[in-house]
């Protein structure tokens, strides 16, 4: 048996309905994807090198081991049904692959792509990340996302027609969303059949929208929470959400270098060492 499962990132070159004009421009106020993005995960490779080498960087710490093929970047079914069967096919014919793990955003999921993805789950593992970020359309609006909250909602329940492991991602502290939105989030959520989430606090990057506003008007987003004050709201968030979904991140950190605000100067494990003081 392998020590563990281990996700290798894949950047296979997709790109976003609000990037290219299907339904807005400019892409996500808050995005910028390099933040997240390992060394060895680049277009410029294909997916059976960015496979190997993402075997390489990690076997290194655990030699005995199964990975899942991780399309993390932009919206990863934001293509046609034949070509999105040639890229997972490809990383699923790779040794040691033993999963899909597929990140995208609710109006990327046509049922033609859902169907794919059933038909992948009867062979092999298959979750899908969906981007959802908020539960209010006024935020939607505000931060870019080019898609509705029913249209969310919509994309969720035919994935769980068809059986698919759903994970909802969204951000805490969105611009114009004070404590009492963020509850109703996880509402929301609780009431759709998701099986996990992962939540991170709002962070202005360099070379993003959203930092672009903030240097304008950073009324609108004064004061930034401190690590309690997060803590604090994420603990009234997990207490709203469905006892049986699970948490799979409550932070993020991306690299100081980039990071205008907010700058905790803590590591993710202090955070949840933090919540559970």
């Amino acid at each position: 048996m392998p020590d563990k499962i281990q996700r290798i990132m894949i950047d296979a070159g997709f790109t976003c309905p609000n990037r290219d004009g299907s339904a807005g421009r400019g892409g996500c106020t808050y995005c910028r994807n390099d933040s997240f993005a390992p060394h060895y995960c680049r277009t410029t490779r294909d997916i059976a090198r960015q496979i190997s080498q993402g075997k390489k960087f990690f076997s290194r710490k655990y030699p005995h081991m199964k990975y899942h093929a991780y399309f993390q970047s932009y919206s990863s079914t934001y293509a046609p049904v034949s070509q999105l069967r040639q890229i997972y096919q490809t990383a699923l014919s790779q040794p040691d692959i033993a999963g899909l793990v597929i990140a995208t955003r609710p109006d990327c999921l046509s049922d033609d792509t859902l169907d794919l993805l059933y038909e992948l789950s009867l062979q092999t593992h298959v979750e899908i990340e969906i981007g959802v970020e908020s539960c209010h359309d006024k935020t939607l609006t505000r931060i870019n996302r080019g898609h509705t909250w029913q249209q969310t909602a919509d994309a969720i329940q035919r994935a769980a027609s068809r059986h698919l492991d759903i994970c909802a991602h969204l951000i805490l502290g969105l611009p114009g969303e004070d404590e009492s939105d963020i509850i109703q989030s996880a509402h929301q959520i609780s009431l759709l059949p998701v099986t996990s989430v992962k939540l991170h606090q709002l962070q202005i990057l360099r070379g993003t929208k959203i930092a672009e506003e903030y240097a304008l008007h950073p009324q609108d987003f004064l004061p930034f929470p401190t690590p309690q004050d997060y803590i604090t709201t994420l603990r009234k968030f997990l207490k709203a959400l469905r006892p049986d979904i699970k948490v799979r991140r409550i932070v993020s950190t991306a690299p100081p270098e980039i990071l205008i605000a907010p700058r905790w100067g803590l590591k993710p494990d202090e955070i949840r060492r933090m919540i559970d003081m």
